[in-house]
């Protein structure tokens, strides 16, 4: 067995390579606002892969560099100074592209695995439905089977950057006469194949990241299939593990982003002192506790991650921090609020209010990212602490008989 390099010595080569390879962050991302975000982050992307420094924790013979999570967290460090391809972290490398690697056949590993480190393909989740709400077992997209093909017609939203994708992974009823959660397939949809369209949906911060698709007859092979047919519920479990990872930040496969606010003091001491009010002594027991707050996720994602590693907490222990990330988000923005005051909704469109006031219209978003916080405490009552199922008046029904709301 050949020995890995050590933390150390990684995190100086990285270092190093960093400084001579990328150019230096010009500012915090907030988000794709433009095309130009998606074909600046595939060059990137490309330039990490090139320089041995993309999929850190993913296996060589798919591309990636066979490495540790010691390694990611260092390599990420180092990296935050740095311009780096941050809208390929959330949903392509740390959702959908370990889903592949779990579940995927040689052929798609190696197309996918190695196209997305590559840069080459971006990778997005086509799960929610416009009537689904959290019920996502009760989707109604449908792939009926046509000789070697499968044909796919229904509609997902909320799909995050779809319009800049390559491949979707989309959920599809293929056995109506089955229980909810016992008839649904997994495919690897190509985002733009006749017969699919995609709507942008402008959100009230003036973002257009999410999406509407329709499928009419998009015609799949049948090698689209990951995982088993009808075995989609516990291949979109899996997903859904990775999804709730991702947004608790015990995810080992995101690269080089970190929490906009409070990682550390020095957001909230200058926006403080910006609005004239750094001496007071209840603006400096907020920033206090804004920095509490951080420490305990941290050391909380931490734990959980090494326990998850282990088996000594099974996968739905993801959901702990992925609850616990969306009330820190939420705990953070209601501190800069309370600092900046009346700054954070008067000031100029360019000015500290600005990035505020995104930031406040966006705070209940935390609740519902990666499933919604009610989800959360289900998963964590009911398959970590065994407390009793909630009750579901459709559950061992066969879904043609499922009665359906107007």
């Amino acid at each position: 067995m050949t020995e890995l390099e050590s933390v150390e010595e990684f995190r100086d080569r990285a270092r190093r390579w960093l400084k001579d390879n990328l150019p230096a962050a010009t500012g915090r991302y907030s988000g794709p606002e433009n095309d130009d975000v998606w074909d600046r982050s595939r060059q990137l992307q490309r330039i990490l892969f090139d320089g041995g420094f993309a999929g850190i924790c993913y296996p060589k013979e798919y591309g990636g560099q066979g490495l540790t999570t010691a390694h990611q967290r260092a390599f990420t460090e180092e990296s935050f100074e740095y311009e780096m391809p941050l809208v390929f972290n959330i949903p392509t490398l740390s959702i959908c592209a370990p889903t592949i690697l779990d579940l995927g056949t040689e052929d798609q590993k190696h197309k996918h695995l190695t196209g997305v480190l590559r840069g080459d393909q971006l990778l997005v989740q086509f799960l929610s439905e416009p009537r689904g709400g959290s019920d996502l077992a009760g989707l109604t997209t449908r792939a009926d089977r046509d000789g070697d093909e499968w044909v796919l017609n229904g509609s997902k939203i909320w799909s995050s950057g779809a319009y800049a994708a390559d491949y979707g992974i989309c959920l599809a009823r293929t056995n109506w006469d089955a229980p909810k959660h016992e008839g649904l397939t997994l495919f690897l949809v190509p985002v733009h194949a006749p017969g699919v369209t995609i709507q942008r949906i402008k959100q009230v911060t003036g973002s257009t990241e999410f999406c509407q698709e329709f499928f009419d007859d998009v015609r799949l092979p049948a090698d689209s299939v990951l995982g088993e047919v009808n075995g989609g519920w516990a291949a979109a479990s899996r997903l859904l593990f990775h999804e709730r990872s991702a947004m608790g930040g015990t995810s080992p496969y995101m690269s080089g982003s970190r929490p906009r606010l409070s990682v550390d003091l020095s957001e909230l001491v200058e926006l403080a002192r910006s609005v004239g009010r750094l001496d007071d002594p209840s603006v400096r027991e907020d920033i206090g506790e804004a920095r509490a707050m951080f420490r305990v996720r941290d050391q909380l994602v931490a734990r959980v991650s090494r326990q998850l590693a282990s088996g000594e907490l099974p996968p739905p222990a993801s959901s702990i921090v992925r609850l616990f990330s969306a009330e820190n988000a939420q705990f953070q923005i209601d501190k800069a609020i309370r600092i900046a005051g009346a700054s954070a909704a008067t000031a100029a469109p360019d000015g500290t209010g600005r990035q505020l006031g995104i930031d406040y219209l966006f705070r209940n978003s935390w609740s519902l990212a990666g499933g919604s916080a009610e989800m959360s405490r289900n998963v964590i009552s009911e398959r970590l602490l065994g407390m009793p199922r909630e009750f579901a008046a459709d559950r061992g029904v066969p879904f043609n008989q499922v009665k359906h709301g107007r």
